[in-house]
């Protein structure tokens, strides 16, 4: 397929704002995760929280869209001089040719429990100042970045949870190559609230100390928050050096919450990210997996591993670091992909205290010095909605 260059990018998670201080901690072996102390939350594990999004203010005239989710988005868009970036390209192409392409799974909902909380019994009726339609409204992050960044193309929110910001840079792809736009915005965010937090503490999910991806006695994951932006362009003089180059979407249709036992649709998704990237698996440096440390899903995606990968390749999961970001996992994980294509540093896979012996796929157990030219990202969503980005460094 016709590769699209990256050109702007934009970090903030559990280990910092901006993508200096979160590669940063990763070349430290530093996790982001703490004992949790989300307001309302009555049992143990860690989170991945990002303190500043508690009170960071938006910008004047957009009070409407005030939650945490929109103020995690603001700090995304505030980093990296990616609002520069963003600028430069609004001059090149105009305001009406960016298009704009968000992924995000908890939204606002924060704000939604708040208006239950206050909700008035007598009447049973939501506090009148509610708006769910910025706040709530999985629609509400794109609105937001748009309105921020003043852009008034093409625009679309992906849901389909763990996935949801790996598939924006599919997506956008299709969208450029159409003739919709000429470049694309394209980023995640989710934000903690106690819907998501008790929910997959339902499912027995979540685990009570810090999660141990491929580790043999892993218990689950811990939930964490984070915003990443990328700006793709079809040609830049920009000088980041790496390129989307391939992508594969697909669907299990198996369950709900679990995944194939053998990975079937992640081994698709995988050999389409390959096949559209014209490379063969041995060609691949890197691969940063799904890895959530929940039982099930480490050991599908091993599976699917090792019926696409016949040779060892260099594979960590980052969420040792940074929590499960749900739907910010994607494009968080993409580009620590990137980062590791520009310093050369592949990250460890943190926590780990015995590798699973019935998972086939050895982890990195510590960071690793190696100049690569591609790398692979996993993002398996709840219901197999999965998809394998391949970015590559020119």
């Amino acid at each position: 397929m016709p590769a699209l260059k990256i050109t702007a990018t934009s970090l903030v998670n559990a280990l910092g704002q901006g993508k200096a201080e979160v590669w940063q901690k990763i070349c430290r072996d530093q996790s982001g995760l703490r004992p949790a102390t989300y307001p309302g939350l009555e049992f143990a594990t860690w989170t991945g929280d990002v303190e500043a999004a508690a009170s960071y203010p938006l910008e004047p005239g957009l009070d409407r869209f005030n939650c945490r989710n929109n103020r995690l988005a603001k700090l995304g868009l505030d980093n990296d001089g990616f609002r520069a970036a963003v600028e430069v390209a609004k001059q090149k192409y105009g305001a009406s040719r960016i298009g704009v392409f968000m992924g995000t799974s908890t939204s606002g909902i924060e704000e939604t429990e708040k208006a239950y909380r206050r909700m008035d019994a007598t009447i049973d009726s939501l506090p009148s100042d509610f708006d769910m339609l910025h706040t709530h409204n999985i629609a509400s992050v794109l609105a937001y970045t748009q309105a921020s960044l003043g852009l008034n193309g093409v625009g679309l929110t992906i849901s389909t949870a763990c996935s949801s910001s790996a598939k924006v840079f599919a997506t956008a792809h299709r969208h450029i190559l159409a003739g919709y736009c000429d470049a694309a915005v394209v980023g995640g965010v989710d934000s903690l609230c106690l819907t998501t937090l008790y929910g997959f503490h339902s499912l027995q999910l979540v685990a009570a100390e810090p999660c141990r991806p491929w580790d043999a006695m892993r218990q689950g994951i811990n939930i964490g928050e984070a915003a990443g932006y990328a700006l793709l362009e079809k040609d830049s003089n920009g000088t980041v050096g790496y390129r989307l180059l391939g992508y594969g979407e697909s669907s299990d249709a198996y369950h709900m919450s679990t995944p194939h036992p053998q990975g079937d649709g992640a081994v698709l998704a995988m050999q389409q990210a390959l096949s559209r990237a014209g490379l063969d698996a041995q060609q691949i440096g890197y691969i940063n997996l799904h890895g959530t440390a929940t039982p099930s899903n480490d050991s599908a995606e091993d599976a699917a591993l090792s019926q696409v990968f016949n040779a060892p390749v260099a594979c960590s999961s980052t969420k040792g670091f940074t929590g499960h970001t749900l739907g910010a996992a994607g494009i968080t994980e993409i580009l620590f992909c990137c980062l590791a294509l520009e310093s050369g540093l592949l990250p460890a896979n943190l926590n780990l205290q015995q590798h699973d012996p019935a998972l086939k796929t050895e982890v990195l157990t510590e960071n690793q010095r190696q100049s690569i030219r591609y790398a692979m990202s996993n993002s398996f969503g709840f219901g197999g909605t999965n998809c394998s980005v391949i970015v590559g460094r020119e």
